[in-house]
């Protein structure tokens, strides 16, 4: 018998009719002969609330005690949907992280899951019952609550279903991976389909619907995630190993990344080991850096530059200040950037892509701060201001929206730009091939080697 892990986001379980329609999504994949997990988000804005309410107490709230308040969010969840499935007659049980010992490093509010013991699970399911996890949330060898930070929930719906051998449905208010979020970019297009490594750039480069180690664990585990609406039963998104006629597509996807932070540290003495002391240090912090771009000025100094989320800037500027002193360097703060992106596996074997993304920002009068590449994205750093209007357009600029898409984007290929340069003298030569005369000689027949 198969197994899903069903996965219900905040938006989608945030009433108690909405609950109940999760429920019954559960119920009807049981009834066609599966064995079903589900896992939950807190309901709503639960979790902002919590924190809100943990600012009010102290604006720098212990992370461990912000774990252990924000765990409850999903406790209530998985509780009220249990109540739901029993009331229609159908056998269920609520756990939560710990329960399903979903073992975590120590690294609060952003813990990394180590190991799961499916065995309890298993147990429930072999019993016919539905198994309603609590997302978002595990806990350390010695028994403190971590979470797995925002998004966690679909790292633990992948995470089970890799430990279970099952795959996933990923249930939200949309119906699937757009082109660009859609509250931003009306005409966004749905993906029917996107490789797991276009997914998890878009992830890591700001698209909501999946966090991007949740990305990661589906890839290393080759998990299926079907990316759907809860209020319809519209097919959505599949995410999938990257097949011959995805990588012909040059961009699948635009992402953006707003509220990030930069950090630039003037006069760095230009030596081996400075950088390497200088992101050792953040590290011990567990401050996750975003882009790192080092210049060097002259055999002496160097400019080192970083990005971070904004929410990470006064940990890291607490950091940052003492090394700065150390190293008789200047620090700058910078509170307003943003990063438009474009991923796609195509980019490998088309030329053109960059000059193509720059030139729509720069006639949007959109100035490039940095940028950063791989061999499937490209980021601009632009200032905040403009971060919306930056993502309407690189998205038209390469013809995504939905009355616009094409295979190609009009991007050429490095093989079919090769072909246009000798097209030239193609041309040239057949035109005097058709000026010169026939011969009227016959060719002598070439002699034959003995």
């Amino acid at each position: 018998m198969s197994i899903v892990v069903m996965k219900f986001g905040g938006t989608s379980i945030a009433d108690a009719d909405k609950i109940r329609q999760a429920a019954a999504r559960a119920i009807a994949n049981k009834k066609a002969g599966r064995q079903v997990v589900v896992v939950v988000s807190a309901m709503g804005k639960t979790t902002d609330h919590l924190i809100d309410l943990a600012r009010q107490i102290t604006p720098d709230p212990p992370r461990r005690e912000m774990d252990q308040l924000l765990a409850t969010g999903e406790q209530v969840t998985i509780a009220l949907i249990a109540m739901s499935m029993h009331a229609a007659g159908v056998d269920a049980i609520s756990l939560t992280g710990a329960q399903v010992r979903m073992i975590t490093d120590e690294v609060h509010m952003r813990a990394r899951i180590k190991s799961i013991d499916a065995k309890r699970i298993q147990e429930h399911l072999s019993a016919g019952r539905i198994v309603i996890v609590a997302g978002f949330q595990g806990i350390t060898s010695d028994g403190h609550v971590t979470t797995l930070g925002r998004g966690g929930s679909n790292v633990s719906m992948v995470a089970l279903a890799a430990a279970l051998g099952g795959e996933c449905e990923n249930f939200t208010d949309v119906d699937g991976v757009y082109s660009a979020d859609p509250r931003i970019v009306p005409n966004a297009r749905k993906i029917d389909r996107i490789s797991y490594e276009e997914m998890l750039q878009l992830a890591s480069l700001g698209a909501a619907v999946l966090q991007d180690r949740a990305v990661e664990f589906a890839m290393r585990y080759k998990v299926p995630i079907h990316v759907r609406n809860a209020s319809n039963n519209r097919k959505g998104t599949m995410i999938v190993p990257a097949t011959e006629a995805m990588e012909k597509i040059v961009v699948a996807g635009t992402a953006l990344k707003e509220k990030l932070g930069r950090v630039t540290l003037n006069g760095t003495p230009n030596r081996p080991g400075v950088v390497a002391k200088l992101f050792k240090i953040i590290a011990e912090h567990n401050i996750i850096v975003d882009d790192i771009i080092q210049t060097v000025v002259d055999s002496k100094s160097a400019t080192v530059s970083f990005t971070i989320d904004l929410t990470d800037l006064p940990d890291t500027k607490h950091v940052v200040d003492h090394l700065a002193a150390d190293l008789k360097c200047q620090a700058v703060y910078e509170d307003h950037l943003a990063k438009v992106s474009i991923v796609g596996g195509g980019m490998r074997s088309h030329s053109g892509v960059a000059y193509k993304m720059f030139d729509a920002l720069a006639k949007a009068k959109i100035n490039i701060e940095n940028v950063t590449t791989s061999e499937i994205k490209i980021s601009c750093f632009i200032q905040a201001a403009q971060a919306k209007k930056a993502l309407r357009v690189v998205h038209d600029a390469f013809n995504l929206g939905r009355d616009q898409h094409t295979a190609e984007h009009n991007v050429p290929s490095k093989k079919s730009a090769k072909a246009a340069r000798r097209k030239p003298a193609e041309k040239k030569a057949t035109k005097k091939a058709a000026k010169r005369p026939a011969s009227k000689t016959k060719a002598k027949p070439k002699a034959r080697r003995k």
